[in-house]
C-alpha cells in the first residue's frame, strides 16, 4: 500500500502539494527548534543521563523521520472531506507541533528538566488525542503517528531520568 495514495489508487492532480507543504512545515519547525537549541544540545553532553540514552547523532535522524511521518499524516487528514473530526485533527496537529517546538528550549537551553518532563507529558497526551482524532478521519494517518508517540514515550523516560540524575 502506498502511503501517499491511500491504498494504491492514483492521486488526483495536485493532491501532492499538501504533502510537500505539511512535511516542509513539520521539518521546518523541527529544524528551527534544533537551530535555536544547538548550543544547549552541545552543553547537554556534560549532563548526567540514563545509560539507555542513544548516541547524539541518532536524534536528528529519528526526529527527521518522525516529522516526515507527521507531515504525511497531516496531509492525509487535510485531504479528507471536511468534517468536525478533520478540523479537530488538524487543530490538534498544530497544537502538538507548537508544544513539540517549545520542549527543546525548555530542556536544552533552560535545563528546566522537571518542567520539560511535564511539558512532554502534555505533548504525549496531545499526540494521543491527535491519533484518536485522525483515526476517525484516516486510519493510515493515525497509524503513521504511532512511532512518534512511542518515541515521545521513550523521550519521556530519558527526560525524567535526566531530571532525577541532575537535581
Amino acid at each position: 500500500m502506498h502511503i501517499l495514495s491511500g491504498g494504491g489508487m492514483n492521486m488526483k492532480k495536485g493532491t501532492w502539494k499538501p504533502y510537500v507543504w505539511m512535511i516542509a512545515l513539520t521539518e521546518a519547525v523541527g529544524g528551527l527548534a534544533g537551530w535555536l537549541t544547538r548550543n544547549g544540545v552541545k552543553s547537554y553532553a556534560s549532563v548526567r543521563k540514563s545509560s539507555l540514552t542513544p548516541p547524539a547523532a541518532l536524534f536528528p535522524a529519528v526526529w527527521s523521520a518522525l516529522f516526515a511521518l507527521m507531515g504525511v499524516g497531516a496531509a492525509r487528514v487535510w485531504l479528507a472531506p471536511p468534517s468536525p473530526e478533520r478540523t479537530r485533527g488538524l487543530r490538534l496537529f498544530a497544537l502538538q507541533l507548537i508544544v513539540n517546538f517549545f520542549w527543546s528550549p525548555l530542556f536544552f537551553n533552560l535545563r528546566a528538566f522537571g518542567f520539560a518532563f511535564l511539558w512532554l507529558v502534555l505533548l504525549w497526551a496531545l499526540i494521543l488525542l491527535m491519533i484518536f482524532s485522525y483515526r476517525k478521519v484516516d486510519k493510515i494517518a493515525a497509524w503513521l503517528q504511532v512511532p512518534y508517540l512511542l518515541w515521545v514515550t521513550f523521550a519521556g523516560y530519558l527526560n525524567f531520568t535526566t531530571w532525577l540524575l541532575n537535581r
